[in-house]
């Protein structure tokens, strides 16, 4: 399916989106541990239970590197027919129940059979990954501006218990982003197990402040209804009450095992590695300067941003927060992983390999100029004592 469009000098524009169908492959991403519970069934192998796993982290980077990287960008004359084309705006939203979907069958399974530990904790695992997942359908609605999509994601936020994200990422994240401010940008030097413990409650923290302030403005308390940190919250509680009641306390390691995932294993390694080291300047007037693509790392590899909603796009996304998943641009120029965000989640778990990979990056996009580095304090000695004598462009080789 094709569009187009008249451009200022009067020539028609066309474009054909030649992923168009390939983006549904999003709505069949949050079903796979549900699959992989029927393959059990099938075979009687549960090895299986651990599929969700298994694709992600090592089928899907096979992909990628197999898949030839996709920098084309949709002229800008029809991004508004792009946008207003409710085939990409209802993917997004479709995805909202099959994460309920499969929360309730795999704690069906769970909560009724004799699983094993392993095969509970390979399930659980693989919820916790598609419904950390759920964050980013969360992320992709909640920039937008109808009621529909804003309710959807905080549905969606609440299948795995972030529903303050809703808040802080589109308050807290997106003003600081880049900054030593921002407890979800990461610091050159810092693991990503350090990150979390700054993240995570820095996170809650600012969600909540910023809904005080919200509705201290207009004379409320923060402990009503319409505080959106708890909207979310609200939903979150007797589902997961529910479940527990009705498949027992299995349900309690179930739950917490998907949910920590679903923070750690994918929202915190993302934040983590989406801005790594990367600094936005002060001004003279001690402010910072606006955020700029180049501030966002960057990668477009086919089949991780099929699953993401372009996600890893994220240049563009910091610098244009409404522009819809379809209509995200690629820059020249931009810092750029090696990999899209399956593998580098994985790398991150090991910090000696993680830096191996990055630190280099980080100190050629800065051209050698630490100063331009957002680095963890008091490792600043030691960074450019490593690091330093690569710096530049000689550090993109590396």
């Amino acid at each position: 399916m094709s569009v187009q469009a008249t451009n200022a000098e009067g020539q028609i524009v066309r474009y054909t989106d030649r992923r168009r169908w390939l983006w549904s492959l999003s709505l069949m991403w949050p079903l796979l541990p549900v699959m992989s519970c029927a393959i059990v069934a099938k075979t009687g192998q549960p090895v299986w239970y651990w599929a969700t796993w298994m694709i992600w982290y090592l089928a899907v980077p096979v992909l990628d590197y197999l898949l030839p990287a996709d920098a084309s960008n949709p002229p800008p004359e029809v991004v508004p027919q792009l946008d207003a084309d409710w085939y990409y705006r209802i993917l997004p939203m479709l995805t909202v129940p099959i994460h309920y979907i499969t929360l309730f069958y795999c704690a069906w399974v769970i909560g009724t059979g004799d699983l094993a530990w392993h095969s509970i904790l390979g399930l659980a695992l693989g919820v916790g990954l598609v419904n950390g997942l759920a964050i980013n359908t969360g992320h992709e609605l909640g920039h937008k501006t109808t009621t529909l999509e804003r309710w959807c994601a905080k549905t969606v936020l609440a299948v795995v218990g972030y529903g303050h994200f809703f808040i802080e990422h589109n308050k807290g994240h997106h003003k600081d982003v880049a900054t030593p401010e921002d407890p979800a940008s990461s610091r050159m030097g810092e693991n990503i197990y350090g990150f979390a413990c700054r993240e995570i409650p820095g996170a809650m923290r600012r969600a909540w402040a910023s809904e005080k302030t919200r509705l201290a403005r207009s004379g409320k308390s923060p402990w009503t209804l319409q505080n959106e940190v708890l909207q979310p919250l609200l939903i979150t509680v007797p589902l997961y009450v529910g479940l527990t009641v009705a498949f027992g306390w299995v349900m309690v390691p179930f739950l917490a095992l998907q949910t920590i995932w679903g923070w750690f294993g994918v929202l915190t390694s993302a934040n983590y590695i989406e801005h790594y080291g990367l600094l936005r300047q002060k001004r003279d007037n001690g402010r910072y300067e606006a955020c700029q693509p180049y501030h966002s790392w960057n990668s477009n590899h086919v089949m991780s941003n099929l699953i993401l909603f372009n996600l890893q796009r994220h240049s563009d996304h910091h610098a244009n927060p409404t522009r819809r998943y379809q209509s995200l641009r690629n820059f020249e120029d931009l810092p750029e992983y090696p990999s899209g965000y399956p593998l580098m989640f994985l790398i991150a778990l090991f910090p000696p390999i993680f830096f191996a990979v990055m630190n280099p990056r980080v100190v050629a996009w800065a051209d050698g100029h630490f100063d331009r580095i957002n680095i963890r304090p008091g490792y600043r000695a030691r960074l450019e004592a490593r690091w330093g004598r690569r710096g530049g462009k000689a550090a993109a080789s590396a």
